[in-house]
């Protein structure tokens, strides 16, 4: 079967899997080398915490560690950077390789050369021979995978490989990117990520005066470290992607105002981002905040944050963290600005 047609199959199937996998009864059980056709893809999926922990082919998330709340959102790479939109990993048996391509070739829906071609690739030993049966147990076939989320997307086209066996404890291809690796794992982890809404906390709250500086501050509680771990469980590989938040960036939305710090970047500072506000703090200036020089007038200020997140992994075979482009995640909120008023006697 083309490439391009065999990940057009596997795209809607992945399509829906991701909506099965968003149910908390959604279960599919596949395993090369167990029972099945040989075309099913492996999900399971766990909600009774509202956390999930899932697997999307071979590949299987835990996300026990992310982010959660009502506004948490998947982290946008600060360079031009993206994960993967696809992948290689085991899929099937020699058997089951096997019940897969001879419906298709005896259909003749691909066309005769095309069939013949095949035949000669996986049973007549060019160059495999009786798609690979003398290493039933040594070995998978790999197929290409659409990562969750990304179909339809243009780069999910780019895994066109033929299937290619590895054995077991073999690293797979060097001159195929993305077969699945530590590497390639913490890659899919990153599109996993999710981090907390990012509303700042503000001082004076609801409505802010005319040339009084305004606090700003987050949650320390909330931001913290979060991890996705991936795992191929069939391969014993894994990799935890952790992503920390190191600042904010605060755009006041009007060019009548002046940010604190004049950058407009609040450091992360003993764990927190920003000081929250306290009585007798009224004639400090605020680590982070802003002062807005005019009025709203009847309408609110768009004040946008948004956090940066130092991302890392470590993982099998890795023994120091390894860096990943830094991720950013940003919520706007409105402000009302008014003017001080006078009384006159």
């Amino acid at each position: 079967m083309p490439a391009v047609a065999r990940i057009s199959v596997g795209a809607a199937l992945m399509a829906a899997l991701t909506v099965l996998a968003s149910s908390p009864m959604a279960r599919a059980d596949f395993v090369p080398g167990g029972k099945g056709t040989g075309s099913e893809t492996q999900v399971d999926g766990d909600q009774g915490d509202g956390t999930i922990s899932a697997s999307a082919g071979a590949v299987v998330f835990d996300r026990s560690k992310n982010g959660s709340g009502p506004k948490a959102g998947a982290v946008t790479s600060a360079t031009t950077w993206t994960p993967p939109a696809c992948y290689y990993a085991p899929k099937y048996t020699p058997e089951q390789l096997q019940k897969y391509l001879e419906p298709i070739w005896e259909a003749g829906s691909t066309g005769h050369e095309w069939d013949l071609s095949q035949r000669k690739r996986y049973v007549e030993g060019e160059p495999y021979k009786d798609f690979n049966k003398e290493k039933t147990g040594e070995g998978y076939w790999w197929d290409s995978y659409v990562t969750p989320g990304r179909i339809g997307d243009p780069g999910a086209l780019d895994c066109d490989e033929p299937f290619f066996w590895v054995d077991t404890n073999d690293d797979p291809p060097a001159d195929i990117p993305q077969a699945i690796t530590p590497e390639m794992l913490a890659q899919l982890a990153y599109a996993e990520i999710r981090v907390p809404g990012t509303e700042v906390n503000l001082a004076p709250n609801g409505a802010t005066k005319v040339n009084l500086p305004t606090w700003m501050w987050l949650d320390g509680a909330d931001f913290k470290p979060v991890s996705v771990t991936a795992s191929v469980p069939l391969l014993g590989v894994q990799a935890t992607t952790t992503a920390e938040p190191v600042s904010v960036r605060i755009e006041p939305g009007t060019s009548d105002a002046e940010t604190y710090p004049a950058s407009g970047v609040c450091e992360i500072d003993n764990g927190r981002i920003g000081e929250p506000y306290a009585e007798g703090k009224a004639n400090r200036t605020p680590p982070c905040g802003v002062k807005y020089l005019r009025s709203s007038g009847d309408d609110a200020y768009k004040l946008q944050a948004t956090v940066t997140w130092k991302i890392h992994w470590t993982g099998t075979g890795v023994a120091d963290e390894q860096p990943l482009p830094d991720g950013t995640f940003g919520g706007e909120q409105d402000v009302v600005v008014q003017e001080i008023q006078s009384v006159n006697r």
